[in-house]
């Protein structure tokens, strides 16, 4: 699940990435406060007596609390039988985690054409994360014979239907151009109208497009504007690139400190060049500005979420420092000037 893009998690659990991804993971707009907790755990034994009746929602909501161990202990092959309950009784959200399982193998035995038949079912109720991950089955060839176009069907239709990733998986495939004709129009058209839905992957896709002129006018306005939006939602790669854009005055004012205080914010979340810029910044910073610079870095990580490191990986370039086209693209026609 490599290769900078966006990828596909369930409509309640996580997000992930674009591109080089899979599919998505089920999620419940609940708060998950420790309050929240002990409502859901109030909740069980009456889902247990629905479930008993043959209440397909309330096995969904059984399955889901068990996958994610809302209310109770995680225990996957007891969420498994929830779904499978409610799966066959066609609830496309029990559908669509049922697939999920066996995509992952949790709770049941790694199938990938088990996990298609499921999404497959979902999708074809309209489950907009379903046809996201059945789109990423076809991308990969898991579970059915590989078919871009087949993907790039699937993605649309759950991008179209309002689902981020499919939208940031649709723009990677058209950036990409394998199996399908390139297309960088179609590209920044749709990470934009995930990025406009906050997706930061996208974000900071849209962000490289305008930074190297690729597919869009090369803006490092534009650029700045964007990646900082991903940055502060605690990407270490646009946290790396906003200290960049900082320290080199581009598209944003020249200012050290701040630049300081994001590559501090990056080296942070694991991204390894942060460090290597710090050392050499330092080296043009008075002792008052790296000060300032470190009580400004110590503020922000207090308020910056914290990003799984697999999705700093999910991208269509490199970094701004060096922003070649991720796996093996072609290079960027723009190249910067240090």
């Amino acid at each position: 699940m490599k290769s900078r893009a966006c990828f596909v998690v369930t409509s309640q659990f996580v997000i992930w990435f674009c591109i080089s991804a899979t599919g998505a993971i089920p999620q419940q707009n609940t708060q998950h406060t420790g309050e929240s907790k002990k409502v859901q755990q109030l909740a069980i034994p009456s889902l247990e007596e629905k479930a008993r009746q043959g209440d397909a929602r309330a096995e969904y909501r059984l399955g889901w609390s068990y996958m994610t161990g809302t209310g109770v202990s995680q225990n996957y092959a007891e969420a498994a039988k929830y779904l499978r309950q409610a799966a066959d009784q066609a609830l496309p959200d029990a559908e669509f985690a049922l697939g999920y399982l066996y995509e992952q193998g949790k709770g049941v035995p790694r199938d990938y054409k088990q996990a298609v038949v499921y999404y497959t079912a979902a999708a074809g109720q309209g489950h907009s994360t379903a046809e996201n991950n059945l789109g990423s089955m076809f991308e990969f060839g898991r579970g059915v014979r590989k078919n871009l176009r087949q993907a790039e069907n699937w993605y649309r239709m759950g991008a179209e239907n309002g689902d981020v990733t499919a939208q940031c998986n649709l723009a990677s495939l058209y950036f990409r151009g394998k199996g399908i004709a390139q297309n960088y129009a179609q590209s920044a058209e749709w990470f934009r109208k995930a990025a406009e839905n906050g997706y930061a992957p996208a974000q900071e896709n849209l962000a490289w497009m305008y930074f190297t002129g690729t597919g869009l006018p090369l803006d490092y306005s534009s650029a700045a504007r964007w990646v900082q939006m991903a940055a502060e939602k605690g990407y270490a790669r646009a946290q790396l690139d906003l200290g960049y854009l900082y320290e080199q005055g581009k598209g944003v004012p020249l200012n050290y400190v701040s630049a300081y205080t994001w590559y501090t914010a990056a080296a942070s979340g694991g991204e390894d060049r942060a460090a290597r810029r710090l050392k050499s910044l330092s080296a043009m910073m008075t002792k008052e500005q790296i000060s300032q610079a470190r009580a400004a870095a110590d503020d922000l990580s207090k308020s910056l979420p914290k990003v799984n490191g697999d999705a700093e990986q999910q991208s269509i370039g490199d970094s701004f420092l060096k922003p070649r086209l991720a796996s093996g693209w072609a290079e960027a026609i723009l190249p910067i000037n240090h």
